[in-house]
């Protein structure tokens, strides 16, 4: 096995983005699709409250619905991408997507039939999840990997940033019920021609030009999918490497999403006006969008596991700066733009070392193995950030956790091993490794 940096030397990244900047494209228009009703709830809460008299709590479930069946179905469908490829899942996902969104322009006022909406949303919605996206990505790319996911993963800040107001715009203008139907239609119409147009399999693109040598250009339509080089699943559960960067993602995760949703009152309740609080907020953001690229280019650049590291473990410097320099305005700026930046970035960095650890082979699989545990480390965060609150009548126990867990995430990191190269052959049979 040659280390990464023997990796890095070979090859041609302009050959690179010349032959997968489609695919990128692709991939963040599927991206946006998937955040973009998740990011819209919000804008329906009022006219759905005017219409049905539904309280918050009902209006507010949804995401949180499909989040969870999204979490608990991503393992198997990373079965299916492994099988089939991105481009046969992803096609047929969008457009059931599409008919899955304009679904809700048909809610009744039942809450009955409104959970049952969500539910079965949810499970269409893993056919468009980030796993399917990664696994073109990532397997286009080699040397420019870091950097196309980093682009790839702004598909939902690009959700996030045009659909409030052309939400709102849809719903004040023609009703929330069109406003559905405009989004399913309208985004999933445009991601669908998009990925129509640009999202491959590299390992189709590969079997087809084997096989058009070989057959002939008559046979080369109907080419045998090729076998990436990769871990066996068995290899994938019994790696240090792996488990090293799934505990690391859950343990950053839970603790930096638990903040972000308790950070305004932590503002707050320290003496931060409401306003202001906004405005710091929005820092992460801007930030978030930054680490995303910036981060990309470094894990092209430099070993992927001090990169991670450093950007995993310096979010232990907001949770330090929250305890004890709340007071000071410049060090918390410093800290929520860090934490921002490293936010923006933990997605990405877990995808690309899932990718050189573990290979092509089962990436679809492993990868959704490992969105799970981000989706749970999600969802429990904020549950575990509110609980130490309810318990200790301040986030301080949380916030010391925090600092803690962010650092061993990072220590994580940088504790892993060179990353290897993956040859174009199957190495795994060669080497003996399971299927």
């Amino acid at each position: 096995m040659r280390t990464w940096a023997e990796a890095a030397s070979a090859g041609g990244v302009r050959d690179e983005w010349k032959r997968g900047w489609p695919v990128i494209v692709a991939a963040m228009a599927g991206f946006s699709f998937f955040s973009v009703l998740l990011s819209a709830t919000g804008l329906f809460i009022a006219p759905l409250e005017r219409a049905f008299g539904w309280d918050r709590a009902t209006l507010s479930m949804g995401p949180a619905i499909a989040t969870a069946v999204t979490a608990l179905l991503s393992p198997f469908y990373g079965v299916l991408i492994d099988r089939f490829g991105s481009r046969r899942l992803g096609l047929p996902g969008v457009a059931i997507t599409m008919a899955a969104t304009c679904m809700f322009a048909a809610a009744t006022g039942s809450k009955t039939q409104w959970v049952v909406m969500w539910v079965i949303f949810g499970f269409i919605l893993t056919s468009i999840k980030s796993t399917i996206w990664t696994t073109a990505v990532a397997g286009t790319f080699v040397r420019g990997r870091g950097l196309a996911l980093g682009l790839a993963v702004t598909g939902p800040a690009i959700a996030q940033t045009l659909v409030p107001p052309l939400g709102n715009f849809l719903i004040e203008s023609f009703g929330w019920r069109a406003a559905y139907i405009w989004f399913g239609l309208g985004w999933g119409g445009v991601t669908l021609v998009l990925c129509w147009l640009f999202l491959s399999d590299p390992d189709d693109r590969k079997a087809g030009r084997e096989q058009g040598a070989s057959r002939g250009v008559a046979d080369a339509g109907k080419p045998a999918r090729a076998r990436p080089p990769g871990l066996g699943r068995g290899e994938a559960l019994c790696s240090v490497a792996l488990w090293q960067v799934a505990i690391s993602s859950f343990v950053v995760m839970a603790m930096t999403i638990g903040l972000a949703m308790h950070l305004f009152p932590i503002l707050t309740e320290s003496g931060v006006p409401r306003s202001q609080a906004a405005w710091l907020l929005s820092l992460g953001g801007i930030a978030g969008i930054v680490g995303k690229l910036v981060t990309g280019a470094l894990l092209d650049r430099f070993r992927p596991n001090w990169t991670g590291s450093l950007t995993m473990g310096v979010t232990a410097v907001t949770f330090a700066v929250l305890i004890w320099w709340l007071d000071s305005a410049p060090a918390l700026v410093f800290a929520l733009v860090v934490n921002g930046y490293a936010a923006g970035s933990k997605t990405q960095i877990t995808a690309f070392l899932t990718a050189g650890y573990a290979g092509m082979r089962n990436f679809g699989m492993i990868y959704g193995v490992m969105s799970a545990l981000v989706a749970l480390a999600s969802g429990l965060g904020p549950w575990i950030a509110g609980k130490i609150y309810d318990k200790a009548g301040s986030y301080e126990p949380f916030l010391w956790a925090g600092a803690l867990a962010c650092a061993l995430g990072g220590a994580l990191l940088l504790a892993l091993p060179p990353m290897p190269r993956w040859q174009d052959g199957d190495e795994g049979e060669e080497q003996g490794r399971a299927p």
